[in-house]
């Protein structure tokens, strides 16, 4: 069998894989980047960017409904979805023409196929064995379904769902995470009627229960139907409809089903168990420096237990290029990691919910300022607020924000919560006027003991 060597091999071309790939060739290193589909993965070709695309033409879409309201006498006449997929896949393309070029001008060896881990340090592909000094295990995720529930006709996943010809009328969206609402967000902007349901008792469960309260009040008011705290009991297909059953003995009849229960790590198959890596619960072990059990191979991004993000699969390849290069740097807190939800209105936080943080630290103080008070979330005509979570006299540990773009804010949040900054170092800080950004400054400004805006 043909044997290619190179300083590093990485199984898996997504945003782990090719971010270790392009850092590890800045850094001198020969690298050969395995990917069996397209360059780029899930995040660009069937999630974060496409997901997007969809929720900004569905921003328009409501922005053409509500111009009246600002005396703009505009209409919405319909959603036509072949154009909505045409500007969707052309920012994929762009994105995608643009990775492929970075990755050619950093002299990086792409290969196409299905790799093996076969270890102790090589991926086979198509016959040929790829061995490096260091091996970087980066195979994403999928989409998750339930025992019982088979995907196909009216029952899809996020990958049908971007792919649909047209606007379904009544959807039911299984799951109230981050996939799950944003899709919910998306359809009943196109106008379809929306079910949630989620087996816990709040959607977004994972964020603050602030977060989750304002998520479901605004989507009450965007007339998106969310039953929590259900547990779904199975689904029917009969002729275009499908019929979805609950514990509570209630059926809602739908035109589609998304199954929206969250994403598994893409752990079978390649080979990882037979060459001996250790595994829990599907999920590759890796400790803090990302190590494998097995000398000289890593594992990033969705393979390894935490949050499911791009940008923690991006930063933890950069993270194992530079280590293997000895650059020695710090180990990723996965509390600091910026997660945004982009259904209307965002949701954006980082650091501890409030729960974490009393756990943590015992004493805490929080302070919630509401964007009634501030100027462009008036002119934006949206609702929400920031919510601050501090260690008792110390820093602030915890940010949750919910409104119109606040997944824009998030920048400064992560500065705030990674630099250990207390509210005393925010609140001398200038923030423009008017922004949303101000609400920020005005929080910390508040939990300083110093409120402008606010109602002591």
């Amino acid at each position: 069998m043909p044997e290619r060597t190179a300083d590093l091999v990485i199984l898996g071309g997504g945003s782990g894989g090719y971010a270790c790939a392009l850092r590890a060739a800045e850094l001198g290193m020969s690298v050969v980047l395995v990917e069996k589909d397209k360059l780029g993965g899930t995040c660009l070709h069937r999630g974060c960017i496409p997901t997007k695309a969809l929720l900004h033409a569905a921003e328009v879409a409501d922005a053409a409904r509500d111009g009246a309201k600002v005396g703009v006498l505009s209409q919405l006449v319909g959603i036509d979805m072949t154009g909505v997929n045409t500007y969707k896949d052309g920012v994929v393309g762009r994105l995608y023409k643009g990775l492929q070029g970075l990755v050619k001008s950093r002299k990086i060896e792409l290969v196409e196929g299905a790799g093996t881990f076969v270890g102790p340090k090589s991926v086979e592909v198509d016959g040929t064995t790829y061995t490096g000094q260091n091996v970087v295990l980066a195979t994403g995720s999928y989409s998750k379904t339930l025992p019982g529930l088979e995907i196909g006709g009216r029952v899809i996943t996020s990958d049908q769902a971007l792919t649909l010809d047209d606007v379904p009328q009544r959807v039911v969206v299984l799951g109230g995470g981050v996939i799950g609402v944003e899709f919910a967000s998306v359809w009943r902007s196109f106008g379809a009627e929306v079910t949630v349901v989620e087996a816990l008792p709040r959607l977004v469960p994972n964020e603050d229960e602030f977060a989750s309260k304002l998520l479901e009040r605004a989507f009450r008011r965007r007339k998106i139907t969310a039953k929590t705290g259900v547990k779904f009991t199975g689904a029917k297909q009969v002729n275009d409809t499908v019929t979805v059953s609950l514990e509570s003995g209630e059926e809602i009849e739908a035109d589609l089903l998304l199954v929206a229960v969250g994403r598994g790590p893409n752990t079978t198959g390649h080979g990882y168990e037979e060459a001996g890596l250790a595994m829990e619960r599907g999920f590759v072990t890796a400790d803090e420096r990302l190590r494998t059990n097995l000398d000289g191979v890593y594992a990033v991004g969705d393979i390894v237990a935490g949050l499911q993000l791009a940008h923690r699969g991006f930063q933890q390849g950069i993270f194992v290029a530079e280590d293997i290069a000895g650059l020695d740097p710090a180990p990723i807190d996965e509390a600091g990691i910026p997660r945004v939800t982009y259904c209307e209105p965002e949701v954006a936080s980082v650091g501890l919910t409030e729960a974490q943080a009393k756990d943590k630290f015992g004493e805490i103080e929080t302070l919630t300022y509401d964007l009634g008070g501030n100027g462009k979330s008036q002119i934006l005509q949206t609702s929400g607020a920031i919510k601050l979570v501090r260690a008792k006299d110390g820093p602030v540990v915890g940010i949750h924000m919910v409104g119109a773009r606040v997944g824009e804010l998030i920048g400064e949040a992560q500065l705030v919560y990674n630099w250990e900054a207390e509210p005393g170092d925010v609140a001398p800080l200038v923030h423009a006027h008017p922004t949303q950004n101000e609400a920020f400054g005005e929080a910390h400004l508040a939990l300083a003991g110093k409120p402008l805006h606010t109602h002591g």
